[in-house]
């Protein structure tokens, strides 16, 4: 199972496999250096927080480790479950069809489909296929995000974003308040953008990224 705690422990086991810490770890890999600490991992109101794809991508690179390596530690048994999620492509979530509850919850049938992916266990997840060029150059055309919209999300985690008007976009969130979502985009260069919260159809957090 893809479970917070086993994501977690792959880290700091892929730390203790470099001689380092996970702060050591984090420190090497460009990133700040708490980003893996114990307090960063669950919310203050006890929600669990999972690391974030661009933080396993680097951890990767900086290491060497490929991310089948990652999932070994995932699951040292090699026994790691996996299980069947909806797919949707990005086209027909900006389209006018009811593919999403009020909680961005696939409500399945017609036009969904189906991936088989590692299991994350309580967490409710669906998976993206990315069309066009909007989200490039970050994500292409045919990668595949898996989002989850029950996820706790705080500043620096990478959404997905539906609005009222059909619009999705792919950012970085800098700020959440009662009345706002301020954004910044993944494209250097691009202006932070601020949606006032009546215009949000749902948000998910991008927990996964199949390239």
């Amino acid at each position: 199972m893809l479970s917070h705690d086993r994501v977690w422990a792959a880290i700091d086991a892929l730390a203790a496999r470099h001689g380092m810490t996970a702060s050591g770890l984090a420190r090497k890999a460009g990133l700040d250096a708490t980003s893996f600490n114990k307090s960063k991992r669950t919310s203050p109101e006890g929600r669990d927080r999972w690391p974030s794809t661009e933080s396993i991508a680097k951890i990767l690179r900086a290491t060497g480790a490929t991310l089948e390596d990652f999932l070994r530690l995932v699951e040292p048994s090699g026994s790691l479950r996996r299980s069947m999620i909806p797919l949707i492509s990005m086209t027909q979530v900006a389209g006018a069809g009811k593919f999403f509850t009020d909680e961005g919850h696939p409500t399945g049938g017609p036009g969904w489909d189906e991936i088989d992916f590692p299991d994350f266990g309580q967490e409710k997840v669906f998976a993206l296929e990315v069309t066009g060029d909007s989200m490039a150059p970050l994500y292409r055309d045919g990668d595949v995000l898996i989002i989850s919209p029950t996820a706790s999300i705080r500043k620096g985690d990478r959404v997905v974003v539906r609005t009222t008007g059909g619009e999705v976009l792919a950012r970085e969130l800098r700020r959440r308040s009662a009345k706002t979502l301020e954004l910044a985009s993944l494209i250097e260069g691009s202006e932070e953008r601020a949606i006032p919260t009546e215009e949000i159809s749902w948000v998910g957090r991008i927990m996964w990224a199949r390239q």
